[in-house]
């Protein structure tokens, strides 16, 4: 019976069934069903129908536009790591940042322009090299400034966060890509 019935129609027998858990004060038994991984799925597709628009000023500051223009206040080094991923969609993964180095450099200069140049290319190089934290550090406190703006389910769409794509060619192997799931139609460069 269901196979004929639309996707619209099985949503609305959904609702039904799932009123009559709810005035049966069964929502043990709702939760049993839907399931919790599910339920953080709809939790976050809930969280995306309220993301705000992300400019970018020209002089590189973060507004979140939908939420009464809010700053999202961020140091010069953690403005350029976020220029970064969101220049970059499909991900990057951080053992490979070195190839990244010039426009991450570049990203830095334009967001620090008082900053002497010396010390930027000296952090850019601790940013870059594997074998130092200095990345993680950088991702954890941009972390905590939209944790400090909205819920976590939002702010999931706003912070740079792990992807893992397995890739099969002879062998499997997995990229751990790092990336800014925000969709770029929220996001506004000025001046381009």
């Amino acid at each position: 019976m269901i196979e004929k019935q639309t996707a619209e129609e099985v949503a609305l027998e959904v609702r039904r069934l799932t009123e009559l858990l709810m005035a049966a004060g069964r929502k043990d038994l709702l939760l049993k069903a839907i399931g919790i991984p599910l339920l953080e799925e709809l939790r976050i597709e809930a969280a995306r129908g309220k993301l705000s628009r992300l400019v970018i000023t020209e002089d590189y500051r973060f507004i979140l536009a939908d939420y009464n223009n809010k700053e999202v206040e961020l140091q010069p080094v953690h403005k350029a790591v976020y220029l970064l991923f969101l220049n970059h969609p499909e991900g990057i993964e951080f053992k490979r940042l070195t190839d990244y180095r010039e426009e991450l450099l570049g990203f830095y200069m334009k967001t620090a322009r008082m900053m002497d140049k010396e010390k930027i290319v000296e952090s850019v190089d601790k940013l870059v090299n594997p074998l130092d934290n200095a990345i993680n550090e950088k991702c954890s406190r941009i972390k905590k400034v939209f944790l400090d703006l909205m819920d976590e389910y939002r702010a999931n769409y706003y912070i740079i966060s792990g992807h893992t794509q397995k890739h099969i060619a002879g062998r499997v192997w997995y990229e751990r890509l790092k990336v800014i799931t925000l969709p770029r139609e929220l996001v506004k460069m000025e001046g381009e």
